[in-house]
């Protein structure tokens, strides 16, 4: 998946919002007013960042360990970046983008 289709992807999803509150380099995808994917769009190679159920995040990182990490700049467990490439499918991007989202669209943000 490219930039585009990430974003297009995300923002299908209800209730989504997006913008740059880190700068302009790097758009934040929120739910509820929670972060769910983070996309930098300076780097070389597509990538993004979701959050992850921790058993969920460990298994996929075993699964493909040149394209799933421990999430840059994020709490290790319970983010993951993807190397948005031939490795892992566009199906399972998806997949990974929906469990995020899921996973902060159904929780309300504490105030």
């Amino acid at each position: 998946m490219n930039v585009e289709e990430i974003r297009e992807f995300a923002i299908s999803l209800p209730d989504v919002t997006e913008g740059f509150p880190f700068g302009e380099t790097v758009l934040v995808f929120k739910a509820n007013q929670k972060m769910f994917l983070l996309l930098p769009l300076d780097e070389s190679e597509t990538q993004f960042n979701v959050k992850c159920d921790p058993d969920k995040a460990i298994e996929w990182r075993e699964e493909f360990p040149d394209a799933v990490f421990p999430g840059y700049h994020m709490n290790k467990k319970h983010w993951n970046t993807v190397l948005s490439n031939a490795t892992v499918s566009t199906k399972l991007q998806k997949e990974m983008i929906k469990m995020s989202y899921d996973l902060v669209a159904g929780k309300k943000k504490k105030t």
